[in-house]
């Protein structure tokens, strides 16, 4: 009965999936309407369509779902359904790009809609909820990269465009606030973290540039304002990617309680970690298409 011989080396078990991240709807409700507006949409009616971006007239909306229920598609579609209690069309409202689905009523809904400027005004008053969003995003990119692993759909990706994620001021207070013992330096090809690993740290680039890597393939470059590791700290969960200096490197490493702490005190760097999350996420969808 080799099946029940448990001390032969067997295959490894498959990591758990990732876990929904649960919206605590008070603060929810909270958040939004610090600078959102009630709404009702009929049954049918079309809320925001796929690649729709804000105009002179139109704002991007975020929409926190009261009652009712809404379905997602994309490409004609569906790819999800957004019930009470949850949030959508965040990715426009937070990037600024144009819409990645498009949302449906698929019965009588009322809503809160906070655009991209209330959006910001809530952040300000109430910085912690940037925690939220962060699970969010980090809970569908997760996702996306397990599905482009099952398709191999990743070998063929790109490396997205490099960007700096914190501004000359904003890089300069981190810098100086966590001091020269929270600084390393890597040279040139030197692994900095693996995937699959606990990750106790993120990482911003000083100076110097940072490939990070999913199995084998480059999928971002990281420059100086730039970060990465940031998923774990979210979650919890193990590395979702490995990282090497391409250059020598000197990087910035934040702890999860500093992280935790940065983020709810300081809201444009939840803003800033909002917007390369959301820019992420937009990137690695589009290698699924």
């Amino acid at each position: 009965m080799d099946e029940l011989d448990f001390s032969k080396p067997g295959k490894p078990a498959a990591p758990p999936p990732p876990q929904a991240p649960v919206i605590n709807l008070a603060a929810a409700l909270e958040f939004f309407r610090t600078a959102g507006k009630a709404e009702t949409v009929a049954a049918g009616a079309l809320i925001f369509s796929e690649k729709e971006k804000a105009g002179l007239f139109k704002s991007d909306k975020m929409y926190l779902l009261m009652e009712g229920e809404v379905a997602l598609s994309a490409g004609g579609k569906p790819i999800g359904t957004v019930k009470a209690g949850e949030i959508f069309g965040e990715m426009a409202a937070i990037s600024d790009s144009p819409r990645s689905a498009t949302a449906t009523a698929r019965a009588a809904c009322r809503l809160i809609g906070l655009d991209d400027k209330g959006f910001h005004a809530a952040l300000k008053e109430k910085p912690e909820f940037a925690l939220t969003l962060l699970g969010m995003m980090t809970f569908r990119l997760r996702n996306m990269l397990a599905r482009l692993a099952r398709t191999g759909a990743l070998a063929g990706a790109q490396a997205g465009k490099e960007k700096r994620v914190f501004d000359k001021t904003l890089l300069a207070a981190l810098a100086q606030g966590l001091g020269d013992a929270n600084t390393v330096h890597f040279e040139r090809d030197k692994p900095i973290m693996r995937e699959g690993s606990a990750g106790a740290v993120m990482y911003v680039v000083l100076e110097g540039r940072v490939a990070v890597s999913i199995k084998g393939n480059v999928v971002e470059r990281v420059p100086p304002g730039g970060v990465f590791g940031e998923m774990a700290l979210v979650d919890q969960s193990p590395r979702a990617a490995s990282a090497a200096a391409e250059a020598d490197s000197t990087l910035l490493t934040i702890n999860r309680n500093v992280f935790l702490q940065l983020v709810k005190t300081n809201p444009q760097f939840g803003i800033a970690l909002l917007a390369a999350a959301a820019e992420r996420v937009r990137f690695v969808a589009a290698q699924l298409n």
